[in-house]
This record gives structure tokens, sequence and C-alpha cells, in this order.
């Protein structure tokens, strides 16, 4: 793994690296010059080809902590990328907002423009697109310091913000594990549990009520009640959506929210979501087997953003093909599924023996 610091980077930035970290490529932690914010871009593999993934605007408690979502996120990105089958490696890259700092327009569109340098800087390792905390907007103004990004506003010429794929690629993932685990892909009187309505659960809350499905919802935000209230849905506390009994628990906001105590108190038969790095720790999902819950890995699960980013940019590939390879995340679900049960592992296990099977091929 090679880290590159900032030329003159502040002293917190020469803080200890953790020497544990997983095998990435290129690890790059810069202070924004305009910003004065840290941003880190963390390029895990480029293997299949250039790393994509998106760029995260997140508040930490300490820059340490922006490097370990880093890193995770970048990994996970890999396994994304290889299992959608697309010829891409993995990236992430992290802006870390101070705990209790709040960044107005002006100091987030230099970071933006701090964002560009560091992703230029890599000379074409990394293409960074939009994530949490970002959008196609503000993905324009990236793409005045490199041509390295992806998802700009169609009015630029850009293919816009993923959401819409990323939601029906999630949608996709779950009429093939209700197809698993109840034998029908029928959504109509299901009960699902949709955890942050956020761009992509609030699409999939709407697209589940379009189906006739049964809707429990929860948000941090308070004022997701009115979309509870437009759909119909039972509204609970967010701490309280995991143990709401259902066909379906549906995690749509951050990450880790699958803790072993969280998995004890589930009381549903399947967990399909688009939140990212879903597992608070890897032996969570020998928890799940052990419990029989089907768990549709989030990488393979939320894999249409990136799917559309990349294919979408691709000349030549039309909106019929982009629905094929979207629909098709459906089928990469219900393969993990099936080849889990049958080998008698976790669908963790069997989702990334998939994706490394492809990287192993282009090596």
């Amino acid at each position: 793994m090679t880290i590159t610091h900032d030329p003159a980077p502040s002293a917190e930035v020469h803080a200890a690296l953790p020497l544990d970290a997983p095998d990435h490529e290129r690890v790059l932690i810069t202070r924004g010059p305009r910003s004065g914010l840290t941003i880190i871009v963390a390029v895990h593999s480029t293997a299949l080809g250039q790393a994509l993934g998106g760029a995260r605007v997140w508040h930490y408690e300490h820059w340490t902590d922006a490097l370990a979502d880093a890193l995770r996120l970048s990994q996970a990105m890999t396994l994304k990328n290889a299992a959608a089958g697309l010829a891409r490696g993995g990236g992430k890259s992290v802006v870390c907002i101070p705990a209790g700092e709040t960044l107005d327009e002006a100091r987030r569109h230099d970071a933006m423009l701090d964002l560009g340098d560091a992703v230029e800087s890599l000379g074409g390792a990394y293409m960074t697109a939009e994530d949490v905390g970002t959008s196609a907007e503000l993905m324009a103004v990236v793409h005045e310091r490199t041509e390295h990004v992806c998802g700009l506003p169609a009015e630029q010429g850009g293919v816009g913000e993923p959401a819409d794929a990323t939601a029906a690629g999630v949608h996709a993932g779950i009429l093939a594990t209700l197809d698993h685990v109840f034998g029908s892909r029928e959504v109509a009187g299901r009960h699902f549990v949709v955890a942050g309505l956020g761009q992509v659960g609030g699409r999939l809350a709407r697209a589940l009520a379009a189906g006739g499905a049964r809707l429990t919802v929860t948000d941090v935000a308070e004022s997701k009640r009115a979309l509870a209230d437009e759909l119909g849905a039972a509204w609970v506390a967010p701490t309280e959506a995991h143990r709401v009994e259902a066909d379906v628990f549906v995690p749509c906001g951050l990450g880790g929210v699958l803790t072993p105590h969280v998995v004890d108190e589930l009381r549903v038969r399947a967990v399909v979501g688009a939140a990212n790095n879903q597992l608070a720790e890897r032996d969570v999902a020998r928890r799940l087997r052990g419990r029989g819950i089907a768990w549709a890995p989030d990488f393979v699960v939320n894999a249409g953003g990136v799917v559309y980013l990349d294919l979408a940019s691709t000349p030549g590939i039309g909106q019929h093909e982009l629905d094929r390879r979207i629909a098709g995340i459906g089928d990469v679900v219900g393969a993990v599924l099936r080849d889990a049960d049958a080998a008698g592992i976790t669908t963790l296990d069997a989702a990334e023996r998939l994706a490394e099977a492809r990287l192993a091929a282009a090596r």
C-alpha cells in the first residue's frame, strides 16, 4: 500500500496510520488548501480497470475515522464493481468535516475544488462520483479541476445522479430474495421495514408501496414522516425499526446497522437494503445465517448506481442495455443466495468468492 501525504500537511495528518489497513494500492491524505479540510482518497484496486467510487462529505470525530471509512468503502467498491461485472477497480474519497462544524456554500465549493485537485494528482488511477453529502452539481465543481469525475448534471452533458438506478437495483435484489425465501417474487401483501428515506430509500418505499406492499418506515429526519403519511406507511423510531415483525428489513441509511445485538432482535426472514457496509463486523454474516435470515450482501445489491455511472458514460450503451444490466443485479443476488445454501457458507463468503474469481481472472 502506498500512502501519500500532502507536501505540507498539518501535524494531525502526520499521526500514525493503521498498519493493519487493507491491502490498498494507494491512499492519499491531504489538507485542502482552500477549505482547510482533510481529504482522503483511497484506491483499493485497479486490477479490473480505473478505480471508481463516490465522494463522501461527512462529519467525523477525528480524521482517522474518515480514513477508516475510506478504506472500508474503497475495498467494498472493488468487490461491488467486480461482482457487477464492470471493468472497474475500487476506490473512494472522503471529505472530513470536523465534529461540530458546518460547511457554508462557499466552503463546500472550495472543498470540491480541493477534492478535484486530489483526484487529479493520482493521474487517472481513480474516478470519483456523487455519494453521501454530494450531488451531481457538486461533481460539476470537481470537474473544474479534473476530468476524472462522472455523474455530472445532464444539462452539462453528464448522466446525472444514479439514485434511480441504485433503487432499481435494490428492488431487483428484493424480488430475487423474496423468490429465494418465499418461492414468489410477489411484493403485494408482504411487510417491509424501510430504515432510511433518503434518495434511494424514499424511491424504494414508493416502489414497494406501488406494488401493494405493507410498509413500516423510519428516518432520523422527522420531516420524512410526510412521506410515510403519503404512502400510508406506519412510522417507528429509528431505534425500534429492527424490532418490527415483518418479512424483510430494508436498511437504507449509513453503514454498521447490523450489529450482533440488532441481529439477535430482528424479526424478519430477510435483509436487503441499499446501505453500504451494513455488517458492523464480519461475524455478523454467520450470525444471520444461524438465525435463518437471508442477507443479500450490500455490495451486490446496491451496485445499480455504479453500473449506471459506468455504462451510461460508455458510447454505444443504450437505455435497454442499461435496464438489462441493472435488472441483472437480481440474478446475481439469487445466485449468491443459492450458492451460499448449497455450500453451507454465509452469503458474504459466497459474494466475495464471486468477486474474487473475477479479480483473479484479470490478474
